[in-house]
């Protein structure tokens, strides 16, 4: 919160020491679950947690201008740490420029998919899944609202074949081991006819970039 004139003035200092000491992760809200519980395991109670619309993730020319409007207000809030959780999630680069400009890291990798695999790992199977397309835990529960909804597949299932004819493989990264999850996944790759895998990944990467934000 910004000052308010209803705040007495002497509890400013200790507000601004709070939030100087605090880490202020600005996140797509897609993980933001996953967020919280690699937090509560570490025990990482110096993190303030923003999500940005979920949504996004279907249209990332959002992303960019949404991360501006929200490091804004957090150094108006009196925030010094910043960290983006965020990998470049298809903005062509433009986080990165957003994190040079504003002294700001983020999530290595491309995207979520890679790095709840791991980076390393996930770029070691890109040949063998290049013909795949994924799934989170997050995309598992939310597919209808996700995928099938923004590409209007609801009000057009003939365009299956166009958006997904060259897909083999739909691959489940879960980050949970979840039984309900994982009949979601496989509900969706019948939704798409396309061949189902399951992979448990846990929390890969974001493990650590939490930690060292």
């Amino acid at each position: 919160m910004g000052k308010d004139q209803n705040v007495p003035e002497n509890d400013f200092p200790a507000m601004e020491r709070s939030t100087r000491e605090k880490v202020h992760v600005i996140a797509c809200g897609a993980i933001a679950r996953e967020i919280l519980a690699v937090s509560r395991q570490q025990g990482l109670d110096h993190i303030d947690l923003n999500c940005l619309p979920a949504i996004w993730h279907a249209y990332p020319q959002k992303i960019v201008p949404g991360l501006e409007r929200a490091v804004a207000e957090a150094r108006l809030n009196g925030f010094e740490r910043i960290f983006f959780a965020y990998a470049d999630c298809g903005t062509g680069g433009e986080i990165d420029r957003l994190c040079e400009r504003e002294g700001i890291a983020r999530i290595e990798g491309p995207h979520c998919y890679s790095f709840f695999s791991g980076n390393e790992a996930f770029k070691d199977k890109a040949d063998d899944d290049l013909l795949s397309f994924f799934l989170t835990d997050f995309l598992a529960r939310q597919f209808r609202a996700f995928v099938i909804e923004p590409l209007g597949l609801d009000r057009h299932p003939e365009l299956k074949p166009l958006y997904f004819g060259n897909y083999r493989k739909l691959i489940y990264l879960s980050q949970e081991e979840d039984e309900e999850l994982q009949r979601k996944a496989r509900e969706a790759a019948d939704y798409l006819g396309l061949e189902y895998e399951y992979r448990f990944t846990g929390y890969g990467d974001l493990n650590s970039a939490i930690k060292s934000a």
